[in-house]
């Protein structure tokens, strides 16, 4: 009972700041800063779709609260988008918030999610905080034979099991599920009448292979979130979505999302309702050049090029010395580059490195990845 001057046992064993460690060597760099650690995009967003191309006189009560479940106007862009109807929508304060409000309304406290890794490193914290248990299933960088595929899920799984979460493209590996691996993911979900967390927010950017959104295999088991941040350049507007396997189901989603955020921003919102119908082109455009990014990136370093994402994820094992991976992020660091480490996507990753080719002009990400490859002698 954490009573004053205490504190939930739940967030006291969560991880602290990714780079609580380090910010005061970062805070010390002297010269140019390589940012590869953050998930974002040096694009600002597409003309038109920008919160300075939105005023009180053209839409009063910008300011104002809107309903709970989105903007009227984006509801029904998405809607249109997406080919469902909008009351199996829910606008959320990124796409975060979204994962948030499925974690409290599909989690009794010591409930289990299948979390496949490596993982984006907040959702974790946000099974955790809403009193249930991450269970970490390597796979993006093992995934092997489908019945494989199926023995590593079962493994994991036991009568405490209620969601698993799935992301592709996923971060940090760039790995691109193939129908027949979502399918594998699918079947085992129905089998053991899970629900699927599909986290789409790298959709649009795919370089190699197709995207299969796994609500197309097991609809009624699948909710599917979404994120203007990654897809139009969005990241401090807040404005994500979740579309669920009906409306009924969204309703109960909705219960927790009103007491949660209550709504996302107004402004942001007509902003993300914009861009749906004008960032098409932005979208292409930001592909082709995040490929390329990508695609040098890997170059330099010898690795697999990207098949999606924004990431770079490596194995620096061979290159830790006695200090280990702080002593390693030390050395990249007092050279000016900030990579995110691997351990923050998984326990099996503590030797691995994470880059986000996209978080900063590619001139500026190449001479980032140069510093690397001359750390890891490559």
């Amino acid at each position: 009972m954490p009573r004053h001057p205490h504190f939930s046992k739940t967030v006291l064993s969560m991880r602290t700041g990714v780079f609580s460690k380090v910010a005061h060597r970062i805070a010390a760099i002297q010269g140019e800063r390589f940012p590869l650690h953050v998930g974002d995009t040096y694009l600002e967003p597409a003309e038109g779709a920008r919160l300075g191309d939105f005023s009180v006189a053209e839409h009063p009560g910008m300011h104002r609260y809107t309903l709970p479940q989105g903007h009227p106007g984006l509801l029904a862009a998405v809607s249109e988008r997406r080919g469902v109807d909008a009351a199996r929508v829910l606008i959320s304060a990124g796409a975060t918030a979204g994962l948030g409000s499925l974690a409290v309304s599909l989690l009794n406290p010591g409930d289990e999610v299948l979390i496949l890794s490596p993982y984006w490193p907040l959702i974790r914290g946000i099974v955790m905080i809403n009193r249930g248990v991450a269970v970490d299933v390597p796979f993006y960088d093992r995934l092997g034979s489908l019945d494989n595929l199926a023995d590593r899920l079962a493994e994991k799984c036991t009568d405490r099991t209620v969601a698993v979460y799935v992301n592709s493209p996923n971060n940090p590996t760039g790995r691109v599920l193939t129908q027949a691996q979502s399918g594998a993911i699918a079947a085992f979900a129905r089998s053991r009448d899970l629900w699927i967390w599909s986290d789409e927010v790298y959709e649009d950017y795919v370089y190699q292979g197709h995207h299969v959104p796994i609500a197309s295999l097991a609809p009624q088991h699948t909710f599917s979130v979404y994120s203007f941040s990654k897809a139009y350049g969005m990241a401090g507007n807040r404005c994500g979505y979740v579309v669920g396997p009906d409306a009924e189901t969204m309703a109960t989603v909705r219960r927790a999302s009103t007491h949660n955020y209550y709504c996302a921003p107004q402004g942001s919102q007509l902003a993300a309702a914009r861009v749906l119908s004008c960032g098409d082109d932005w979208v292409t455009q930001a592909r082709a050049a995040y490929q390329e990014a990508g695609d040098r990136a890997a170059d330099t370093l010898g690795l697999a090029r990207p098949e999606g994402g924004t990431f770079l994820f490596l194995d620096v094992a061979d290159h830790l010395d006695e200090s280990g991976m702080q002593g390693f992020m030390n050395r990249c660091i007092d050279q000016g580059l900030i990579l995110a480490p691997g351990a923050s996507c998984g326990a099996a990753y503590s030797s691995h490195v994470r880059l986000c080719f996209t978080s900063a002009p590619p001139e500026v990400v190449q001479r980032g990845v140069a510093v690397l490859a001359g750390i890891i002698g490559r």
